[in-house]
C-alpha cells in the first residue's frame, strides 16, 4: 500500500486516499464497498496492480467511516449527497479533470449518483454488485444497536452477516457503520426509471450467486448505455476477487 494522502471533505473530515502509477495517465478511481476499504476490496484482490500495469493512474479512496478515513457517528454525515460530494472533492484535490469510475457494492451505489451528478467528468464506469432500492435495507437497526450497547446476540441472519463483515476488517467501527446505514436509508434510493439513469457507458457486473443480481440487471436495463455481465460462481462478498470480473472490467475500460 502506498502512504495514504489525506483529503479534507465536508465538515472537515479527513479521507485517506491512495495513488498508483503515472499521474498524467488516464485515471481510474476505485471505490470500495460497505465495511471494507481500498486495501480490502482493490489491493488484496489484485485490481490496483492490474490497472497500474495496464498504464492507468489509479486513485483509491477510503470512504468516510471506513479504512484509514475519519469515522463520524452522526447519521446525517452519511447522506448519499455527501458521499457523492466526497468523490468530487477527491478528484478536485488531485487535479483530475475526468476519470473512469470503478465501484463495488456501496462504492457502486455511490457511483450511480456520481455518474448522474458528475456526468461531464466520468466518461464510463464499472458498477459491481450494485443493488436497487433502499441501501442496507436488510439490516435490523434495533438489533445492531442492542449488540453495540450491551452485547445482546443478533438473531437476524442478514444482520449477523453484516456484523461479521464489519468485524473481519481491523479498525472498523460498528457505531460509524450503523450511522452510515441510517444515513443511507434517509437518502435517495436508486431509481431504475430510465429517465433518471446515468447516460454514460456502464458495465454492471454481479456474481451469479449474489442476492442482488436481479436488481443489478434491472439497473443495467434502465441505463441507456448499460451492459450486464454475470460473474459465474461468485456471491456478493467474494466477487471482487474473480479474475473473470477483472478481465471484463479491463476490456470495458479499454473502450
Amino acid at each position: 500500500m502506498p502512504t495514504p494522502q489525506t483529503v479534507e471533505v465536508g465538515a472537515g473530515y479527513g479521507l485517506a486516499t491512495y495513488s498508483w502509477g503515472d499521474p498524467d495517465a488516464p485515471t481510474v478511481l476505485i471505490v470500495h464497498g460497505f465495511a471494507s476499504s481500498t486495501r480490502d476490496t482493490w489491493v488484496l484482490t489484485g485490481w490496483a496492480r492490474m490497472l497500474e500495469r495496464e498504464g492507468f493512474h489509479v486513485l483509491g479512496v477510503d470512504q468516510r467511516g471506513h479504512g484509514a478515513s475519519e469515522k463520524p457517528h452522526d447519521p446525517a454525515e452519511y447522506a448519499v449527497r455527501l458521499l457523492t460530494e466526497d468523490i468530487e472533492q477527491v478528484l478536485d484535490t488531485y487535479l483530475v479533470e475526468d476519470a473512469f469510475y470503478v465501484g463495488y457494492s456501496l462504492g457502486a451505489r455511490i457511483g450511480w449518483e456520481v455518474l448522474r451528478d458528475l456526468e461531464d467528468r466520468i466518461p464510463r464506469a464499472v458498477l459491481g454488485g450494485v443493488p436497487d432500492g433502499t441501501p442496507l435495507a436488510r439490516l435490523d437497526v434495533d438489533q445492531v444497536r442492542r449488540y453495540i450497547d450491551d452485547g445482546t446476540p443478533v438473531t437476524d441472519p442478514a444482520t449477523r452477516n453484516y456484523i461479521a463483515l464489519t468485524e473481519r476488517v481491523p479498525g472498523n467501527d460498528l457505531e460509524a457503520l450503523l450511522a452510515l446505514a441510517l444515513g443511507m436509508r434517509s437518502s435517495r434510493t436508486i431509481d431504475p426509471d430510465p429517465s433518471n439513469a446515468p447516460g454514460q457507458p456502464i458495465l454492471f457486473a454481479t456474481g451469479s450467486d449474489d442476492a442482488v443480481i436481479e436488481g443489478s440487471r434491472t439497473l443495467a436495463a434502465a441505463a441507456p448505455q448499460g451492459t450486464f455481465v454475470e460473474i459465474p460462481g461468485r456471491h456478493h462478498f467474494n466477487c471482487p476477487g474473480s479474475s473473470a470480473f477483472r478481465a471484463a472490467a479491463l476490456e470495458f475500460l479499454r473502450g
